[in-house]
């Protein structure tokens, strides 16, 4: 069914792995994928992690992963940021994130920054909401690095970097301008990156809202895997369908 799909983007948790668990099939998925010559990239809205992170727990998984086969929300916000001149920001996320930041020649400050930018953060306080808010009441604009409301877990889900968003928005009734999947930006870049035109592709995930909607809106073929959020009851209610269902990766090639 996936003759003319010559690269997978692959979203992360939930859809290769859940926690510190591969999914059953997963890396073997995606070995039978470069044995066929079909080029592979983990595509991911999840920023806790640096690129460097991620390949090493997908290394741990039974994965063959470098760097340059991820590409994550925190990335293309850095690179959007980047081409508009921004040198200044309050973020709230990981110490992960915040390095990407700093080696981007980006500093991380609440005094005059040009943008504040939310993403997954994990280690999130009342404080950081508190002046995060302020600043963009003040009118500095705001950016979310992705709007995923929940991060599959295997205990279940968890609240994401749309839900700090929504509480966010509630308090100042401003909306951020979002980066991530699945907006065109996101899947221009991760085209960019695997060197394959989007017709090509196939996006592959467990989100209807950011995976699937991605796909369908930027001329890629997308699958649904079942092993995360998404469920077929989600699929009969969602304005984003996708081209195939799978319960897991081991049920594609």
């Amino acid at each position: 069914m996936l003759e003319t799909v010559d690269g997978f983007l692959l979203d992360l948790d939930g859809t290769c792995y859940l926690g510190d668990r591969a999914i059953e099939g997963a890396p073997e998925f995606v070995a039978r994928c470069r044995a066929r010559g079909k080029r592979v990239l983990w595509l991911t809205n999840n920023c806790s992690r640096t690129a460097t992170e991620y390949a090493e727990k997908l290394c741990r998984l039974g994965f063959e992963a470098t760097p340059r086969d991820i590409f994550t929300s925190g990335d293309a916000t850095i690179q959007v940021l980047g081409s508009e001149g921004v040198t200044r920001v309050f973020l709230l996320g990981t110490p992960s994130l915040e390095e990407e930041f700093r080696q981007a020649g980006i500093t991380l400050t609440a005094t005059d920054p040009e943008r504040v930018v939310v993403g997954f953060d994990l280690g999130l306080t009342y404080d950081k909401l508190k002046e995060a808010c302020r600043l963009i009441r003040s009118g500095v604009p705001w950016v979310a690095t992705h709007p995923d409301l929940n991060c599959p877990t295997p205990e279940g889900p968890i609240p994401d970097c749309g839900a700090i968003c929504a509480l966010i928005a509630a308090s100042t009734g401003a909306r951020p301008r979002v980066i991530g999947k699945p907006e065109a930006g996101m899947a221009e870049a991760a085209a960019m990156r695997i060197g394959i035109p989007r017709q090509r592709l196939a996006m592959v995930g467990d989100r209807l809202y950011t995976d699937i909607r991605m796909a369908r809106e930027n001329e890629m073929t997308a699958i649904l895997v079942l092993s995360g959020e998404a469920t077929r009851e989600d699929v009969a209610q969602s304005p984003f369908q996708p081209h195939h269902i799978v319960p897991s990766l081991a049920f594609l090639l």
